[in-house]
């Protein structure tokens, strides 16, 4: 059997952004979806998203609970897990797959730079940073950032990414279409 999982990060309470890449989700017949933090609001050094409409991302991702495994980003804060039905606090997460740790964190904390204790070979997946990409770290290690679904920046577009067989793409939320590879 095939995993196939989607990774999405930084919806800062973007509605239509949210409900695009869940209706990606379905579309993609995706396993899982992951969410590396900043679910629901948009923090001080971004502008409201267009779609800013957190109390329809709420309502959106409850929708989606038994399907979805998320980080805190540094926008999370104890109140969004009073609204949200599944957890979202975690600082960080880890996935074995395909023979690999993930290690799935907002990357606020952790990141390529200042990674979490990993062995080589390890995985490190982040958001934060809204702009999408790879960087090889450490023994044999990967970092791998989605961008962002609602406030992309360096001119990147609107995206998220998905893993299956041994290969990342990166898509537009948009179109759905690939504008990326990367093959482990």
């Amino acid at each position: 059997m095939s995993n196939k999982i989607l990774i999405a990060s930084d919806l800062h309470g973007d509605a239509a952004c949210t409900e695009l890449l869940l209706r990606r989700f379905r579309e993609e017949n995706a396993d899982l979806c992951v969410l590396l933090g900043d679910l629901l609001y948009h923090g001080p050094r971004n502008d409201l998203p267009a779609g800013y409409a957190p109390k329809k991302v709420i309502e959106l991702l409850n929708g989606e609970k038994n399907t979805l495994l998320c980080v805190r980003g540094n926008c999370d804060t104890e109140v969004d897990q009073m609204v949200l039905n599944f957890p979202v606090l975690a600082d960080y997460a880890v996935l074995l797959l395909d023979g690999r740790r993930w290690y799935l964190t907002h990357g606020h904390k952790w990141n390529a730079e200042n990674p979490l204790p990993m062995q080589e070979g390890d995985l490190l997946l982040c958001g934060h940073t809204h702009v999408p990409g790879t960087v090889a770290f450490g023994q044999g290690n990967l970092y791998l950032n989605p961008g962002s679904t609602s406030i992309p920046k360096e001119s990147s577009p609107k995206s998220y990414l998905v893993y299956e067989d041994g290969v990342f793409y990166w898509k537009h939320l948009d179109s759905g279409e690939v504008y990326r590879t990367h093959v482990l």
